[in-house]
């Protein structure tokens, strides 16, 4: 009993499987049988089928690569679309696809029939026609067979216009390289050097002796400038000591120049009245110590005495130009 239902159930899905089937029409078109080769044609593909006789229809299209079949080969392609191509149909549905084709060797192509697989049903397909396309060589002209030499080239007539462009531009260049060229060579060129007639060096002695004079002839301490007068004398021995012995006092106090003498070869009694000059000059300037006159005149003395003690003589040897020699007048 059981088994009598199934055959029937198989019957009745038999029987719809192909009524919905009779509904659906697929059919291919080529927009034109006969090509060159390389040149392209058009590929349509069409479904048709009633929406109300054939419902929840699946429809598997054909899918390809570069080509069709053998040397039918796919240029570009359209995306599925449906449309109504009868108006007063509406449930008339058609589903298009479009291919350009192109051959590029000659001779007959069959396209085999496009296979298009409802719900799923490979076995039983939906078919497209069978087509043609035949596919030409471009014709050669056999004519005229013989074999034509090359032409010569064309001898153009010389124009002197021509030219004149690529003058104005090369000489403009070479007017503008000139031009900077002029102006580096005249930036970097020296300036020749302006001859200075170098003075013999003062040796230091003979400034700190000539500064000391001009103190003790000016006397300011005369005047109630006690302070300055100090620091004229000070001052001048400094200058001495840094030009005579490389020491520099003017940035250094008393006590750093007295320690500073301990290494340097001078007599004992140079060094004591420098030490006795400075210690008197700095309670001057910083106690504000008002000396008698005795102690003005042996500051000063003190200074003197150490200059000439220590000084270094020091011959000043000015060159003078050599005359030309007379030439002896004949006897």
């Amino acid at each position: 009993m059981k088994s009598k239902f199934q055959h029937i159930f198989l019957l009745v899905f038999m029987i719809a499987l192909g009524t919905s089937k009779a509904q659906i029409k697929a059919n291919a078109v080529l927009d034109s049988s006969k090509i060159r080769i390389g040149e392209q044609t058009k590929l349509d593909l069409y479904v048709t089928y009633d929406a109300n006789a054939a419902k929840n229809l699946s429809i598997e299209w054909p899918s390809f690569e570069d080509t069709i079949t053998g040397k039918v080969e796919i240029v570009s392609r359209t995306p599925i679309d449906s449309t109504i191509p009868d108006k007063t149909n509406p449930s008339l549905i058609q589903q298009h696809q479009q291919f350009i084709v192109t051959a590029f060797d000659s001779g007959y192509f069959a396209i085999p029939p496009f296979k298009f697989v409802v719900n799923g049903d490979t076995v039983n397909p939906v078919l497209t026609e069978t087509l043609f396309l035949e596919v030409n060589t471009v014709p050669v002209d056999t004519s005229d067979t013989k074999i034509k030499d090359i032409k010569p080239p064309y001898d153009e007539p010389f124009d002197w216009k021509w030219y004149l462009p690529m003058v104005y531009w090369g000489a403009t260049a070479i007017l503008i390289v000139a031009l900077i060229v002029f102006i580096i060579l005249k930036l970097t060129k020296k300036k020749p050097e302006a001859v200075v007639e170098r003075k013999p060096d003062v040796p230091p002695h003979i400034l700190a002796l000539e500064q000391l004079e001009k103190v003790k002839q000016e006397a300011i301490w005369k005047d109630g400038k006690t302070k300055e007068y100090y620091s004229a004398i000070s001052d001048s021995v400094r200058l001495y000591i840094e030009g005579r012995f490389g020491i520099q006092a003017l940035e250094l106090t008393t006590d750093e120049i007295v320690r500073a003498f301990k290494s340097q070869v001078v007599d004992p009694l140079s060094k004591e009245k420098l030490q006795q000059m400075l210690v008197l000059a700095d309670f001057v300037k910083f106690a504000k110590q008002i000396p008698i006159e005795q102690e003005h005149a042996m500051a000063l003395q003190n200074a003197f005495d150490f200059v000439n003690g220590t000084k270094r003589e020091e011959e000043i040897v000015i060159e003078e130009p050599q005359q030309p020699l007379k030439e002896e007048e004949p006897k």
